[in-house]
């Protein structure tokens, strides 16, 4: 066993095992690893992060600026020009080529700022339990066979099996794209299930939603799924996009052209006309420079860069200028059923009572909407039934939204965010339904029940609950319905 872990440690089908199965190879139990096999296994594996790819340095990014043919003609007429003594030609192409690569230093330099941000996916911190100890460490120091402990709010530190579930939900849209938590339980699925379908897995960089858990460390650092994806991106081939393609068939053939005609040029003056060399020489010199499109760089950068700011007021990264050409090419984007490609957020578009059918207008997580039947626009606050579902729909909810300049931002369920957006447009706030109905209990979401509940109480004596779930559980629950004439 012990040879099994020094040469496989990782590439067991980890979710086609029992959780018994599962700590017996990783030579672990409930109760965690003690300190000695913990530093053994981390000089073995290695600490528990994303490798650190190293980028480009300012020089190299600055130098690749300048490798164009176009650049590189600039710069052989620069130099013949100030031969030549033409200091007003030499320092107009001078500036051309300095414009042109400072504009695209610059704006790469920012993308990649931006990509470092977002580099590190691992959670900074992990809770385990070691020698039947609870402590919290550093998410790095997680090596395999320790035992972590997942609670809502916690970002999944590394892959693990997990070996008991109550009510654990886990947010995997990093990995999926699905925008619906997914259920975790302990017992083992098929062989070849796949990544979405492996429920008695969590995977490092997923965010715990609901419910409690425990699980096993079955990979680390670069071992990890969001580990394999980071090495595929780092191995993806680089292309040429179409425009510098065109760049660089146009740069050649305008090159050829040029020396063509001053070849031409410089033997008709020397063998026709007889004109000295020296004199035929800067005849030429002046031929090639006025038929090099000394703008044609700064031109293509700049429309470029404009392109790049256009996409960040969009929140999209662009790393090279170049990218923006292709990403401007695209006609058509392919999803998965979910339709969630990048966002992961979930609005409430439908509200239906017994009485009526709301429409609710809005995109995302912004409060920003209204609710109108038949098109026709309502006051909220005049209707009781509208006002009683989404004062529930707030106050029966464990979400939070967060504004970030022009953005909202959901912690939490998107599901609850939805629902607590929609209760926003309603003209709620937070502070005072946390004021005026405070909450004093609360049944977690649970699959045996598939509801959630909470008791509150109004200050004036009267205590009340507030449930959401699966309708068919609910409605099961329900002896009465609110209408407008009251409870029939």
């Amino acid at each position: 066993m012990k040879q099994h872990m020094q040469t496989q440690p990782f590439e067991q089908s980890w979710h086609h095992l029992s959780s018994k199965e599962s700590l017996s190879l990783l030579e672990s139990d409930k109760h965690g690893l003690d300190s000695e096999t913990v530093e053994q296994r981390l000089q073995q594996f290695g600490e528990n992060h994303l490798p650190r790819v190293k980028g480009r340095s300012a020089i190299a990014r600055l130098f690749a600026q300048l490798h164009n043919l176009i650049i590189y003609v600039l710069l052989a007429a620069a130099l013949l020009t100030a031969l030549l003594g033409h200091w007003i030609d030499f320092w107009v192409i001078l500036a051309v080529v300095i414009l042109n690569t400072l504009i695209g230093f610059i704006q790469e330099g920012k993308a990649e700022k931006a990509l470092d941000a977002i580099k590190d996916m691992l959670a900074p911190h992990a809770t385990v339990i070691r020698s039947g100890h609870r402590l919290q460490i550093e998410a790095d120091q997680l090596v395999p066979g320790d035992v972590v402990v997942l609670e809502p709010g916690d970002k999944v530190p590394a892959d693990l099996r997990v070996f008991s579930a109550k009510g654990l939900q886990i947010q995997e849209a990093v990995l999926t794209g699905e925008s619906v938590a997914v259920e975790k339980h302990s017992e083992p699925v098929a062989a070849d299930a796949v990544l979405g379908d492996r429920l008695c897995m969590a995977y490092s960089g997923t965010l715990v939603t609901s419910g409690q858990g425990h699980g096993v460390v079955v990979a680390t650092g670069a071992h990890t799924e969001i580990g394999r994806i980071s090495g595929m991106i780092s191995d993806i081939e680089n292309l040429t996009t179409p425009l510098l393609q065109q760049i660089s068939v146009f740069s050649r053939w305008l090159t050829l052209v040029i020396m063509v005609i001053a070849g031409l040029v410089f033997s008709y003056g020397y063998w026709l006309n007889q004109t000295p060399p020296i004199e035929m020489f800067m005849i030429v010199v002046g031929v090639a420079v006025a038929g090099i499109p000394e703008g044609l760089p700064a031109i293509l950068t700049i429309t470029l860069a404009i392109g790049v700011q256009r996409m960040a007021s969009r929140n999209a990264i662009i790393r090279r200028l170049p990218a923006v050409e292709t990403l401007g090419a695209v006609s058509i984007i392919c999803s998965d059923k979910t339709g969630t490609l990048t966002r992961n957020e979930m609005t409430v578009s439908t509200v239906m009572s017994s009485v009526n059918n709301y429409s609710v207008s809005g995109v995302g997580y912004s409060p920003a909407g209204e609710f109108t039947i038949d098109e026709q626009a309502i006051e909220t606050e005049q209707d009781e039934i509208l006002t009683l579902l989404l004062r529930c729909a707030a106050i029966c909810n464990d979400s939070a939204l967060k504004r970030r300049g022009d953005d909202w931002l959901a912690e939490g369920d998107p599901m609850e965010a939805a629902m607590l957006s929609a209760a926003l447009k309603a003209d709620f706030t937070l502070e005072e339904l946390k004021q005026f109905y405070p909450r004093r209990d609360v049944i977690p979401f649970d699959t045996a029940h598939r509801f959630m509940a909470t008791l509150h109480h109004d200050h004036q004596g009267h205590d009340f609950i507030a449930v959401k779930g699966a309708p068919e559980k609910l409605i099961e629950l329900c002896q009465f319905q609110r209408t407008e004439l009251g409870d029939v």
